[in-house]
């Protein structure tokens, strides 16, 4: 058994609901997109009391089972205007399970800015946020521990988040209690900061009961056996991290560069180092005496994140990864990891998806306000979004919005959310699930980098596409970090068998890729009750217009090839008016 609590900020009033089974199973992406329609939310402002804010907790949280603590975090993004499940890592979820929650809706705003607390005697505590606002992350989460303890986690609204700022996500402790991993894209900090509430503290517990103790005990070992013996997990994951993405998409030319004007920084075949690539990178810092083998939440045996440190040997950044390399750091025109690493720390500081802010800034050197490479604009930049000026904030509300206000005619986004950094010109099938998908532009909901597309027809891409999606989907909605995909998806049995044994119920293998392929249905069943159209999955033009170098593709896909992709999910009985 779980609790899921429904909280009233107006009144401050709460609402819980025991959850057993599959009602603690189904959670994540299909959760968030299932209330979301239930409730209505599809035709609300986002920015009003009106969006309900949703944090959901996989059915392994709080165990030590790998990769199995995510927190998903939904409503309707104020970025797209659609549906939007952001999910972080850390250890947030971890306390939840351990708590015996299995999630919580945040509805209305609270009069005035709160914490609330979820304390291990069941009781749930508002109090003054007053203190920790306009803080920066770490200050605020250093302020928090003092408050609270050390054996808290913290999800946190940032500074630019409590203005509303589109670029906020919501930062959870990593296991060592930085204010580091994000659900970050989307605005979901924005919908935090609207409810006036600067964080959520919830006390760690003990491992949570569950149906039988020791068989999930034995499953939790031998999935870490199964992660320990793939060979992404051990040379790539552990060895290298996400950033090790950079050297290969800057090979095949995929790279965002310069606001997606070119597809490759360095040409390696000349003798040329890639300083930007996790080969370089990963060397440098453990040189340097940084951690390159790093769990982001507790448990983990993949291991992706890493502990940047500087020359001098100190601690500056946690994590650097492939999308912050790729779009604040080369499509910010950066060929120095040092330089990458200060406007991450930054990033971190203010709570902001680095993906969004990168793009942003990107397209405001394109506008012309400042060069590619030059770092101290970048910092600027971030410095007036921090302090909410004038332009600080019209630069907090995202790539697509600046590029509108500057005229800008190169302006990377799908849905108002910036592409992430697999060029759709050359990783076609990660471009089409960019194209397609409700969230957004968001490569995780579908991201195929090495499949060789321009040696397949256009169904067989879509088909691909498609089933890895739900499949992405169904990891998702277990609070499962998609990088343990490699083991998880061939071993649908072991898993049913694990979660079982954990909640009392009588899984087949069969439940899986379903359960990935309602959550799509949902998905796209509220962005078109959001009113979205077949014109919302293009391309921006310049895609289409300007071939990339050094391959010289141009985009070869529409909405029109995209946009019945999901029809082959059917209708769902959720879903029908």
């Amino acid at each position: 058994m779980r609790m899921y609590y429904d909280i009233n900020l107006n009144d401050r009033t709460i609402g819980k609901q025991e959850l057993h089974g599959e009602e603690i199973v189904r959670a994540g992406r299909y959760l968030i997109a299932k209330k979301l329609l239930e409730e209505g939310a599809a035709t609300v402002d986002p920015l009003s009391p009106r969006n309900p804010l949703i944090f959901s907790a996989g059915p392994f949280a709080g165990s030590s089972f790998s990769n199995a603590n995510r927190t998903s975090v939904g409503c309707k993004s104020p970025l797209t205007g659609g549906v939007k499940e952001a999910n972080g890592g850390g250890s947030f979820s971890y306390g939840l399970g351990q708590l015996k929650i299995a999630g919580f809706t945040l509805h209305g705003a609270s009069p005035d800015w709160v914490v609330i607390h979820f304390k291990k005697d069941g009781t749930i505590e508002f109090d003054d946020a007053s203190p920790y606002l306009g803080k920066g992350n770490f200050e605020a989460q250093s302020m928090l521990h003092g408050k609270y303890g050390k054996k808290v986690t913290i999800g946190l609204c940032g500074p630019v988040g409590e203005y509303q700022g589109l670029l906020a996500g919501i930062s959870f402790s990593d296991k060592d209690g930085r204010p580091a991993r994000l659900s970050a894209r989307g605005g979901v900090g924005a919908v935090m900061g609207s409810k006036k509430v600067k964080a959520v503290v919830v006390d760690l517990d003990k491992i949570p009961p569950f149906t039988e103790a020791k068989k999930v005990n034995a499953a939790i070992k031998d999935y870490a056996k199964m992660l320990q013996a793939d060979s992404m997990v051990v040379n790539f994951y552990q060895k290298i991290g996400t950033m090790g993405m950079a050297d290969l998409q800057n090979s095949l030319g995929g790279l965002p560069v310069r606001n997606f004007s070119a597809g490759q920084m360095v040409n390696v075949s000349t003798g040329e180092k890639f300083k930007m690539g996790g080969e370089y990178i990963s060397q440098l810092n453990v040189s340097r005496g940084g951690e390159h083998t790093h769990a982001c939440m507790p448990g983990c045996v993949i291991q992706c994140s890493n502990v940047y440190h500087d020359a001098a040997g100190k601690e500056v950044v946690s994590p650097v990864e492939y999308e912050t390399l790729g779009l604040l750091g080369t499509n910010c025109g950066l060929s120095d990891p040092d330089e990458l690493a200060q406007m991450n720390y930054i990033a971190n500081d203010l709570g902001v998806d680095t993906i969004e802010t990168g793009a942003t800034l990107a397209v405001l050197m394109e506008a012309g306000l400042g060069a590619f490479g030059d770092v101290k604009f970048m910092a600027d930049c971030l410095a007036e979004i921090r302090q909410g000026t004038e332009n600080g904030r019209i630069w907090a509300q995202g790539t697509a919005r600046v590029g509108e206000h500057y005229g800008v005619k190169r302006v990377p986004v799908i849905k108002k959310q910036a592409i992430s950094a697999y060029d759709p010109r050359v990783v076609e099938a990660t471009g089409i699930a960019m194209m397609a998908t409700a969230q957004g532009a968001d490569h995780t909901a579908g991201n195929l980098p090495r499949l060789k597309t321009r040696e397949m027809d256009t169904a067989s891409i879509l088909e691909q596409s498609l089933a890895h999606q739900a499949r992405i989907a169904a990891n998702d909605s277990l609070g499962l970090c998609i990088f343990g995909m490699g083991v998880t998806n061939p071993n649908t049995e072991f898993l049913a068998n694990a979660i079982n044994a954990a909640h009392g119920t009588s899984l087949t293998k069969e439940f899986f890729e379903p359960l990935g392929r309602e959550a799509l249905r949902l998905e796209w069943e509220f962005n078109k009750r959001a009113g979205f159209t077949e014109k919302d999955d293009e391309l921006p033009a310049f895609f289409y217009a300007e071939p990339l170098p050094p391959t010289n593709h141009v985009a070869r896909f529409h909405a029109s090839d995209v946009y019945g992709m999901y029809d082959a999910l059917g209708k769902s009985e959720l879903v029908k008016s």
